[in-house]
């Protein structure tokens, strides 16, 4: 598998070339070309932006369907708890899981589950001093990327434990086997998504060599199904073992109220992550003990396979929380420590460096500088570009030219025009903006 897969995907035929989304884009890994967009694979973090101010709906993720548990003897379903948030008036968690068995899946292992168990690991981890801080949360794969592309030096604070979806996919499993004695390439673990990111964390991993999940399916793509399986529901069978400490991780703060400590931080929105951790950069945010960041905005119930409203969907799991008992899920239901921790450390992707070696980078550099100056500095992406430094920069990469500018074009057409003009025998007045006035002939 490549290593920057991303779930992110172009449909050239909706694709009209408005340049909305590469101004939105926090790698700027979209451009413009031949009036159609085009995603840079290795640049692209999956956060979302370019699918959420898309007026065309050119911009799409990828997702798996419910059609693959047929491939499996027995599937497990892991519902994001964004995924209560969806419903009106849930006042019982409970008749979301007996759904997801009656939908098609042989049973259910809530996601909210893990986050507890993570919650519990962090507090351990911070109380024993083991991590530079501040921490930086991983449950945000579109953080981890955005970390690992564009802040380096920030590596070190990510915290290198697996997100609750990998625990509760390996939990899921160790359970199925135990329980059908099936082997485990027979049992399917699907997680139920409100976010493209995971699509990508599932296929292409970070910390870990390989994902425990088979599958990732769209919240939008089975709540009509579901909801029509739970208006069918008779009798409950009790299956819910989480709190409110799991529950919240759904929206943003959740995770770190869950660490009951006050020395934190949350930001949601990439335009707000990207100022935090450029502050954080900067050395400007040493005080904390925690940082907890979301791509989307209001958290996961902001994700784009939701389907209610992500502002909507975070005032109903509020309210039902009320009807949740604090915490169900310590450290050691899962084992302990061990089974938490990254494998592998992240590392930084240097796909925005300008060359391999210093020489070069600082030649290309000062080409980009040169050209820079001769642009009109006003990044209004009509280039193709999403700023006039990324324009320079396309340039002297050979992947576009000067006249991309269409005010240097402008200006370039105004000297022909000047010049014709004199063998014409007339002279131009002083540009006034957009057109010259002919003065009277010699």
């Amino acid at each position: 598998m490549d290593r920057f897969f991303h779930s992110v995907t172009l449909d050239r035929d909706l694709c009209v070339g408005c340049t909305n989304c590469i101004k939105r884009c926090p790698t700027q890994a979209i451009r413009v070309r031949a009036g159609k967009a085009q995603i840079i694979s290795e640049r692209c973090i999956d956060c979302g932006e370019c699918i959420r101010v898309c007026p065309h709906h050119a911009k799409k993720a990828q997702h798996d369907s419910l059609d693959m548990l047929d491939d499996f003897q027995y599937t497990v379903a892991l519902p994001a708890p964004a995924l209560y948030g969806q419903f009106n008036r849930l006042n019982d968690i409970d008749y979301v899981l007996n759904g997801l068995k009656s939908l098609g899946f042989d049973d259910v292992f809530e996601v909210s589950r893990a986050a507890e168990v993570v919650s519990d690991a962090t507090r351990q981890l911070l109380a024993d001093g083991r991590l530079k801080k501040p921490v930086i949360s991983s449950a945000c794969p579109a953080v981890v990327r955005l970390i690992r592309v564009r802040f380096p030096d920030l590596c070190q604070h990510v915290l290198s434990l697996r997100a609750p979806m990998e625990i509760a996919a390996m939990l899921a499993r160790e359970q199925a086997i135990k329980t059908t004695g099936l082997p485990t390439n027979a049992i399917g673990i699907f997680f139920l998504s409100p976010c493209a990111a995971k699509v990508t964390d599932v296929r292409v991993p970070i910390g870990i060599e390989r994902s425990n999940v088979d599958g990732v399916l769209a919240i939008s793509d089975i709540y009509p199904k579901l909801v029509g399986c739970m208006n069918k529901i008779e009798n409950i069978e009790p299956m819910a073992h989480s709190g409110i400490i799991g529950v919240s991780w759904s929206s943003i703060g959740g995770e770190a109220a869950g660490l009951l400590n006050e020395n934190h931080l949350s930001a949601d929105g990439i335009e707000n992550v990207i100022k935090v951790l450029e502050e954080l950069e900067d050395e400007k945010l040493q005080e904390l003990d925690f940082i907890e960041l979301n791509a989307c905005a209001g958290g996961c119930v902001g994700g784009i396979f939701s389907a209610e409203n992500g502002y909507v969907a975070r005032a109903r799991i509020h309210r039902l929380r009320k009807y949740l008992p604090v915490s169900c899920n310590r450290l050691d239901d899962a084992g302990g420590l061990g089974q938490l921790l990254w494998t592998e450390p992240l590392e930084y992707a240097p796909v925005m460096t300008l060359a391999e070696n210093v020489e070069d980078a600082m030649r290309i550099m000062n080409e980009i500088d040169i050209i820079a100056q001769r642009l009109p500095k006003l990044d209004c992406g009509s280039c193709g570009a999403p700023t006039c430094r990324a324009l320079a920069e396309d340039i002297v990469r050979g992947l576009a030219r000067e006249t991309d500018c269409i005010f240097l074009m402008r200006r370039q057409i105004q000297d022909i025009a000047s010049q014709l003009s004199q063998l014409e025998g007339t002279v131009p007045e002083t540009e006034t903006g957009s057109e010259f006035r002919e003065t009277r002939k010699k």
